[in-house]
Formats: C-alpha cells, structure tokens, sequence
C-alpha cells in the first residue's frame, strides 16, 4: 500500500481555499476513484493524468487508486488540480519521494502529452496559499510572474511534468521546446481566457488615453469630473445626445491616479480569476474601465452563472470606474442591484451552489438623455414627448439609486464658438490628474492612522465630528434637509463632496462656497457665489437660487 499528498487551491470566487490532494493505492482491480465534490472538468482529469503520466515516462501504477481532494465539502472545479493529483499519484507509486512533497502547493493543467498548461486565477491561488503559511508553489512557466507577485514565496516554473519529475527526483533536467521561441504561437495561452470574453476587457487599451483637451466647452462638468476623481464620488450626466456625455466619462480613468501596491493585486486578483488579464501583463497598474452595454443582465452586471458565480463588472471595476451609458434605457432591476456594492464596496452573491463575496470598491459614472427623444429641455427644442413619458422615463433610475449619486450634470450641448476655439486654454488630462494626485495626498495626510483614503470613504458621523468645517457652513444644507430636499445620507455625501473641493483648492476645511457648491451638484439648485473645484478656488458668479429637480430625480 502507497499513500502520498501535496496541496492545491479552490477557488471560490476571488478567494481560494487550500486543498489536500491525497492519493492511496491497495491491491485490487486497477481503478482510478476521484472523490471530493469535483465537478465535471475536474473528474474528466482523470484521462488526463493517466497519459501525461504515461507519455512523461513514468509507468501508471496497476492497482487501485483512490485520490481524495479535501476539505470535502469545498466545491471543487477546473483543470489546475492536474499537476497535483499526476504528482500525488507518482509519490503513492514511489517514484517520487512523499517527503517532497508535502510542503509543495501545485498549481496547472496537464495536457496529454505532458506539458504543464497554464490556467486563470494564479495570483488568488498563490495568495491563499502563502496565507495558509506554504513557502513553494509549482506553476506554469507562462504564470511564472503572475506569481512571483507574492512576497515571500517561492516560485518554481514548469514546462512539462517530465521536468517536475526530475526536479523533484534530484535527477538532469531534460531540455522541452519553447514555441515562442521558434515564432510558433503557443495553443496553451487559450486557458488564460474565459472563452466569449475578449482580451483584456475591463483594462484600460494599451497605453493611450483620452485626454480631456479634446472635450470642447462643459466648463461645469468639466470641474465636476474633476471632483469625482479626487474624492471618488459617483457622478451622473444628464443631456441631449451629442452633447460629450460618453466623451467626458471616457477621460474619467485618466485622471484617477495608478493604484497602490495592494490595489494592483486586488484588481490583477479578479481579472486573473475573470480570465481578462492580457498576457504578459502579470500586474495591472493603471484603474481599470468597464463600460457594459445597457441590456446588460444582473448575472452579468453584479457576478452570476451557473454553479458558482463569476465576477462581474461591476469586480472588473474593482478601484477603476463602472461607465453605465443610455442608463435610462438599462432593466430599472439591475440598475438598482448597484445599490449595495456602491455603499459596501463589495458585492455578495448567493447561488444554489455556494456564495461568494466578491470585491467592488467603484467609481460609477451614469449618463441618460433627459426623455425619450432627448430633446427634453434643449434650447433648440422639437420633444414630442409625452409629459407622463418623461416622467416614467425618468421614474426608471430609481430615487435610492440616484440618492447614492453625489455628482449630477447636466451637460449641455456644446455652442458653435466653443467647438471652433477646440484646443484653446484648454487643460490637458495631465495638468487636471496632477490636481487631482494633489487632492488626494491632503485625504490622505487627514485621513492618516483611518482605514479610510478618499472623502467618499469616510462615514458621515465620523466626517461630522472630527472634522469641522467653517462655522456656518453648513446652514443651507441643514435647511435644504428640514424642508425635504436633502435626506440625511445626501446631506453626509454633500459634506463629502465639500471637503473634496477643499482639499482641490488647498483649503484646510471647507467654507460656505464648498457647501453651497456641493449642494447644487446634488439638488440642481443654485446658490448664488460657487467656487470652482480647479484653478486654484476661483469664483463663479451665477443666477438666484432656482430649483430644477427634486432630491432623488435624474
């Protein structure tokens, strides 16, 4: 009797569990028994480990065999047992020491022929191992990077399983072609990417980014874009089509500032598990941008399928920004899905077959045409839209979801001298992103020894008392709440947005004008003197207060 085991990982979701690989062989009729709640994929790796075994030159054991994977009770998926099961079985067999390999975490898929296939979700894996306390993990020699993100582990690339046993053997490791060398393509690459999905969905487009310089005139959104990337608060864009709506929600990622260490591997985690992270890419540095079409479903917008849930894109968002566009036109259901991960950062999601929680930090920016038609309110008018038409339109973004909205625009269509003086005085993403890095060093030094980094982190209790603003200040926004306008979550996200408007004007705390400000970005009424988010705390003049909108309308 022969008995051996090594270590995998389950992933469940973004997060993976350790998993023991055991194999016993008894005398008996040769059989092959894989147990431990696997699914379809993982029990068909059973042909798949006998002639990878067989083609690397080892001889497959004629007895009875019986791998077990636990803990049982995980639900267990996927082709990247493969490499620990052939080398559990090896070790049962003696033709690799077990010693050896109790400590190893093994981690890809095996082809027929032998050679080690790479497989999603290394990094989660590799994490979860080092957090049980393994120090070595074997993987693909294509994950090799992806892995080697991990501090304090080490990383051992494999091409075949012929390598590994000689390896682990202490024998002469024998040379295997490299494809990439000789200009072939490498078919093994195809496991890295969920089928139906394209390559790097989510991910910013190589290196080019829109510059802001291109948007002509929408001063006002303009500023208010800029606010929504120094304190991360979500914005909505309400106006006519053709106005620059998608246009300025495009250049929103290019003036958020890279992401930390720690959140380059949260958002490499869930693209990796995605199966959209770019290969030759292991590390995602830039906020990523996820922009679904309006007939997205919930499954897709929030994670689902079937079995366990997949991430969906409100995770590939993950610390970047979610751009729902047409969002008048998007299932009233799903839109208002968004309303617990926009206030938890994460979303949580319950299948038959298990639940996963799952990361969802975002920045969500909404844009809608005013009615049907979208001619609603122009200056050039022409709607034919029915009053009650508009209304229902509008009815469809929900006044929760919309309660959760600090930033609402409205973007005008852009005047004939306005798009003929196009890259005069205009500011480039570059000079708005240098303001906008300012911006959040100040949060940052406030918020030092907090667990919390933007303004539109803080709790409002906490943002309410300790950290004051100017006396009086606040008195329009506590009167705009007695009367109805405001609810008290819209009076804690005003308060949020007015510190963000004074950390971008260098203010220590914010005055009447950041309030006032702030109020009428979220009611669409005005205040009388505004200050300006950039160029350093100017002031606009505007009209007498004007209500346009209720608290919670689009």
């Amino acid at each position: 009797m022969g008995f051996a085991r090594t270590c995998s990982v389950a992933l469940v979701g973004v997060e993976g569990v350790v998993v023991e690989v055991q194999a016993d062989l008894e005398p008996g009729v040769a059989a092959f028994t894989l147990v431990g709640l696997p699914d379809k994929s993982l029990i068909e790796s059973r042909e798949r480990v006998r002639a990878a075994v067989v083609n690397s030159g080892a001889e497959w054991p004629q007895k009875k065999l019986t791998v077990g994977l636990s803990p049982a009770s995980v639900p267990k998926g996927g082709s990247g047992f493969d490499l620990a099961v052939a080398c559990a079985v090896l070790g049962a067999a003696e033709r690799l020491d077990p010693r050896e390999l109790t400590d190893l975490m093994m981690i890809g898929e095996l082809g027929l022929d032998g050679r080690v296939r790479p497989v999603r979700g290394v990094l989660p894996a590799v994490l979860a191992a080092a957090d049980a306390g393994y120090r070595q993990v074997v993987v693909p020699e294509q994950t090799v990077a992806e892995a080697s993100l991990v501090p304090g582990i080490s990383v051992l690339g494999v091409r075949s399983l012929r390598q590994l046993i000689a390896v682990l053997a202490d024998e002469p490791v024998p040379e295997e072609e490299d494809p990439r060398e000789e200009g072939r393509p490498d078919p093994s690459l195809a496991g890295l990417v969920v089928p139906g999905t394209s390559v790097g969905a989510g991910l910013p487009p190589g290196d080019h980014t829109p510059d802001l310089a291109d948007v002509a005139g929408q001063h006002s959104a303009r500023r208010a874009l800029e606010v929504a990337a120094a304190g991360r608060h979500h914005i909505f864009f309400k106006g006519p089509p053709g106005a620059g709506k998608t246009m300025l929600a495009e250049r929103l990622p290019g003036l958020l500032p890279p992401l930390s260490p720690k959140e380059s591997l949260e958002v490499t985690a869930v693209h990796s598990v995605a199966g959209t992270l770019p290969p030759g890419q292991p590390l995602v540095h830039r906020p990523p941008y996820c922009a679904p079409h309006h007939s997205a479903t919930m499954a897709s917008l929030v994670g689902g399928g079937t079995g366990l849930p997949r991430p969906g894109a409100v995770s590939l968002a993950h610390h970047g920004v979610l751009f729902v566009d047409e969002a008048a036109e998007c299932s009233p259901r799903v839109l208002d899905a968004l309303r617990q991960p926009l206030e938890s950062g994460h979303v949580v999601v319950a299948r038959a077959a298990g639940m996963m929680r799952m990361p969802a930090r975002i920045l969500l920016a909404l844009a809608a045409n005013p009615c049907p038609c979208g001619r609603h309110g122009t200056t050039s008018g022409g709607c034919e839209c029915r009053p009650s038409s508009v209304r229902r339109y509008r009815a469809r973004l929900s006044g929760p979801l919309m309660d959760r909205v600090d930033l609402r625009i409205a973007v005008e269509p852009v005047a004939r001298a306005e798009l003929i003086a196009l890259g005069c005085d205009t500011e480039t993403t570059a000079a708005v992103a240098e303001r906008v890095r300012t911006a959040r060093e100040r949060a940052a030094a406030r918020f030092a020894g907090t667990p919390w980094h933007t303004n539109s982190e803080v709790p409002g209790h906490e943002l309410r008392t300790r950290w004051q603003v100017h006396p009086g200040a606040l008195a329009q926004a506590e009167r705009d709440l007695e009367c109805g306008l405001l609810t008290a979550r819209g009076l804690d996200r005003v308060l949020r947005v007015a510190w963000t408007a004074a950390d971008l004007a260098g203010r220590d705390r914010p005055t009447k004008e950041d309030v006032n400000w702030a109020l009428e970005l979220r009611t669409g009424v005005r205040r009388g003197a505004l200050t300006a988010a950039g160029g350093g705390g100017k002031r606009h003049e505007t009209a007498t207060a004007r209500p346009q909108h209720k608290q919670g309308q689009p």
